[in-house]
């Protein structure tokens, strides 16, 4: 298969999502028609490296995660992660849920090492699979070790349509409230939308056509190899995730003027890095065989029923305690079965399926997006990896 074919047929899908997505107003998500459409792929006649062949391959996908992760960095103020701290506290919440029912009711169903394998890839994170797949080849448990891989892989088509469910009803929700004026219009994304314009404030004695393309770039890539530097220079003494560094190294860049909001959407990069790094994600798909499949069907989709019902009680536990809404707290949960850029798709998807006046739009992202994004980093690219290195050593 040639490049450009290979390119043309995994951009069709992606399409294809987004036009079932637009259609049903975000009720089935781009992201799950798109895993399906590349599950049948991979099962019928796609090459296994269609994704790379179409130029999506991990070199790529790693520097496209690094630039994604520090843009989104901007998104989030000091203050504004400083003000979602109950988002920690019900994702937290949430992976508590995952492992209580599946170290009981999951343990009793099956047996104690197929749940331990099972936590990690479903709080969520593809290195923390990655780690108990090779854990698991290591102590000889070559079913478990595919078993890993698989549940990461699959279960976001669990997470994907109750996500946007929950999200819907929270729309709704909110939209009432501000209706009735209990919900201020001006919102922190109104204002950040109106401070998005302005150049960073290290570079504004700078003219304005210097602050280029490539100079956004460049920027972006500077504080990324920072975060990698520091991740690496902390290896000797502690273990650092350095896309977790990048998030809060954004965060810092944001806030003391070294970067402006958003800049990779103002270097007109961001629409190709959220197309590479889906690409990747949907790659992984190419593991997940019919025979293999087969093989552990039964303990792959009962341990992720466990997993949404133990997010359930405990993120509704935990949101009754904070006085947020069941359902924003659920949908914060859930995060862990999917993560970035699939929690900033999803949202994106209902609110601009909610309504089309553009005001509602911005208050409904102020309210919904920061803790979805914050409960999505939380679980999937710091929680998920603490997990794997601890629950490794138990096989």
């Amino acid at each position: 298969m040639s490049q450009m074919l290979a390119l043309t047929i995994v951009l069709a899908i992606l399409y294809i999502g987004d036009i079932v997505a637009t259609r049903t107003k975000a009720w089935i998500p781009s992201v799950f028609v798109c895993a399906v459409l590349f599950l049948i792929g991979y099962w019928t006649f796609f090459p296994k490296d269609i994704v790379s062949i179409a130029g999506i391959g991990p070199v790529v996908a790693t520097m496209l995660m690094y630039l994604l992760i520090t843009n989104m960095g901007t998104l989030l103020s000091l203050k504004e992660l400083k003000n979602q701290w109950k988002a920690i506290v019900i994702s937290l919440a949430g992976i508590v849920g995952i492992i209580a029912i599946l170290f009981t009711i999951g343990a009793l169903l099956f047996d104690l090492k197929t749940m331990i394998v099972a936590v990690p890839p479903l709080v969520g994170g593809v290195v923390a699979a990655l780690v108990m797949s090779e854990g698991a080849s290591a102590a000889g448990l070559e079913d478990l070790a595919v078993f890993a891989i698989v549940i990461y892989v699959i279960q976001g088509f669990a997470g994907y349509p109750i996500t946007s469910i929950v999200l819907k009803r929270e729309a709704k929700r909110l939209l009432k409230e501000h209706q009735q004026g209990n919900i201020q219009s001006v919102t922190q994304v109104e204002e950040d939308v109106e401070q998005a314009s302005e150049q960073p404030k290290l570079f504004r004695k700078i003219p304005t056509k210097y602050n280029t393309e490539y100079f956004k770039f460049f920027r972006l890539a500077l504080v990324g190899l920072l975060a990698y530097g520091t991740s690496t220079a902390l290896a000797p003494v502690v273990t650092v995730n350095a896309l977790v560094l990048c998030l809060v190294f954004g965060v810092l860049a944001s806030t003391f003027g070294f970067l402006e909001r958003q800049p990779l959407q103002k270097a007109n990069g961001f629409g190709f890095a959220i197309m590479g790094l889906m690409l990747f994600i949907f790659d992984g798909l190419k593991q997940a065989s019919p025979e293999m499949l087969m093989r552990i069907i039964v303990p792959l989709v009962v341990s992720i029923v466990l997993a949404v019902i133990g997010m359930y009680i405990f993120s509704f536990i935990a949101g009754k305690v904070l006085k947020v809404s069941p359902n924003l707290a659920f949908a914060v949960s859930l995060t862990a079965l999917y993560g970035f850029p699939a929690d900033y798709i999803l949202t994106n998807e209902v609110v601009k399926s909610s309504t089309a006046d553009q005001k509602e739009r911005e208050m409904l992202l102020s309210h919904m997006l920061p803790p979805m994004l914050v409960g999505g980093f939380i679980s999937v690219t710091i929680t998920s990896v603490i997990l794997a290195g601890i629950f490794v050593n138990w096989l």
